[in-house]
């Protein structure tokens, strides 16, 4: 593991490093997933700004699509509003051999819409109580299920919110309602610990992510999803090029007859 700076954060030499080698065991991890039918779910929580979408980029930088799919809902339909509320996060659970990675999940309910009054007290009550069952059903039936809360000081989120304030290539990642939780810190605070005491079951537990330091935060939690996925090595059979064939004659349409996009990397340096 890389060794922190006396700023007390990953130098960034050692993190890629690390970071790489990591990811090299997650394209282990995903063929041994792909091989055996194994199915992982990993539940990625926290507050905003904490981390969780620059994880789940590393996460999944060299996996294939076809096995380890994200799923990051948007706000449900009013057809959505009517369902069983974990209704719609089951139809994007893993079958065989894929692994699902929740940028944020059913854990809104007990987060955002708690704290933001978007459930009544009965439908938050209702999910407290639902939730353990839900995981437990999820995991009696062999799913490997993996729930990540990502933590950050006042102090951080506040710098990284003003920092994606003065950068025009993330002020997306701004929403009205990702300002409003710096003036509900306990709000969510105490929703987060309530969320713990109802959740945070044997069967599944919740694992903190520090995430002050990104770096580490990246590292931290990958180590720990490849420690707790029991993958192994899958032979894979040997590849080689054939040799290319003979030309048979085939000629290629005249340039002109086909539109090229312009060549814009001709007018840069």
């Amino acid at each position: 593991m890389a060794k922190k700076s006396r700023s007390g954060r990953v130098p960034k030499k050692a993190y890629e490093a690390e970071l790489l080698r990591l990811q090299a065991e997650l394209v282990t991890m995903q063929e041994w997933v792909r091989d055996t039918g194994h199915r992982v779910v990993i539940v990625f929580e926290g507050r905003d700004a904490a981390g969780k979408g620059g994880t789940i980029k590393r996460v999944t930088q060299y996996l294939t699509p076809r096995v380890a799919r994200i799923a990051a809902l948007p706000a449900p339909t009013e057809r959505e509003k009517t369902q069983w509320y974990f209704q719609r996060y089951v139809e994007h659970l893993p079958a065989a051999g894929e692994i699902t990675l929740f940028d944020r999940s059913w854990y809104n309910r007990a987060g955002v819409e708690r704290v933001m009054g978007f459930c009544s007290a009965d439908e938050y009550h209702r999910f407290l109580h639902q939730c353990p069952i839900f995981e437990r059903l999820m995991i009696e039936d062999g799913i490997t299920l993996l729930k990540y809360w990502f933590s950050v000081s006042d102090t951080e989120q506040q710098s990284r919110f003003e920092s994606r304030m003065g950068d025009p290539m993330r002020q997306w990642k701004l929403s009205p309602m990702d300002l409003e939780s710096l003036t509900r810190w306990e709000d969510y605070s105490r929703a987060k610990d309530e969320m713990f005491v109802h959740t945070d079951i044997p069967e599944a537990r919740w694992n903190v992510v520090e995430s002050d330091d990104k770096r580490a935060a990246r590292l931290n939690m990958i180590a720990h999803l490849l420690g707790s996925v029991p993958y192994q090595p899958v032979d894979r059979p040997t590849l080689s090029l054939p040799d290319r064939p003979r030309p048979k004659g085939y000629e290629r349409p005249p340039r002109e007859s086909q539109q090229f996009v312009p060549d814009h990397a001709a007018t840069i340096g």
